[in-house]
């Protein structure tokens, strides 16, 4: 699924492109929305919540996305190929006189009243990208999970919203505790989450979740299972933890983290 920093960076270029204009044509492919025309509405923003996309529109609506594990936007001048995959894929297409914005295997495609956004990020944690939220405040939803194991609580987009696998590991690994480490057992949550929160905010606008400084060889543990750590040489380690309602893959180092391990 994709991270926060990636819908972030979503939102920033869908925003650049369409805002302020107007909707010269709108095709909705999903059955809930096959009939509804935006057309003539125009574009007042495009912002993104944690993992939660929410364009703006004319008349006080707003149409919100969600990518899950692949879905996607592409931005493409009018009359150029569309090239985000097979045209049965497309979900959503809103066009302006100078862009064409296509949504690609969107499993989330709904429109409701802009004053009823809450009911969508109203049950999600503070955006973690969200300047205007202290680290303080992250914290202290971190803290009040003392009896859960922390890879678990900082994946819970309920608790704080954009974390995703790739920087709840990678944070983990440069805080040196496992996954499995209960929040009570933490001894400087506030190094753990500012840490963390800013390798994503460094990466957010290039695209690259990149931790090491490499962008070659980009991560510590993730997806680095049976290859040697980059500081002590132990073999990375596998497994996988539970996060709510699903089962997450979970990297860490033996020897680099401390703390449980699964079970």
């Amino acid at each position: 699924m994709p991270e926060g920093d990636t819908v972030w960076l979503a939102a920033r270029r869908l925003d650049d492109a369409l805002a302020g204009d107007e909707l010269t044509r709108s095709d909705f492919r999903v059955p809930r929305l096959a009939t509804v025309d935006l057309s003539g509405r125009r574009v007042h923003g495009v912002r993104s919540y944690g993992k939660h996309l929410l364009f703006r529109l004319d008349g006080a609506l707003t149409l919100h996305t969600h990518f899950r594990m692949d879905g996607s936007w592409h931005l493409y001048r009018p009359g150029r190929p569309w090239r985000g995959g097979p045209d049965w894929q497309v979900r959503a297409v809103l066009q302006t006189a100078q862009w064409s914005a296509v949504g690609y295997r969107l499993p989330v495609v709904e429109l409701l009243p802009t004053a009823e956004e809450s009911s969508i990020v109203g049950r999600l944690g503070p955006d973690v990208l969200d300047p205007s939220v202290a680290d303080s405040t992250l914290v202290d939803c971190v803290s009040s999970h003392a009896e859960r194991a922390i890879g678990d609580v900082l994946l819970d987009q309920s608790v704080l919203a954009g974390f995703g696998l790739i920087y709840v590991t990678e944070g983990l690994f440069l805080h040196g505790i496992t996954p499995w480490t209960w929040v009570r057992d933490i001894a400087d949550p506030t190094a753990l989450v500012s840490r963390t929160r800013r390798l994503m905010a460094a990466n957010r606008s290039h695209g690259a979740q990149a931790s090491t400084g490499d962008l070659r060889d980009q991560h510590y543990v993730y997806g680095r299972a049976g290859r040697a750590c980059r500081r002590c040489g132990q073999r990375i380690r596998f497994d996988q933890q539970r996060s709510g309602a699903y089962t997450r893959d979970a990297y860490w180092c033996p020897t680099c983290q401390r703390g449980p391990g699964p079970g």
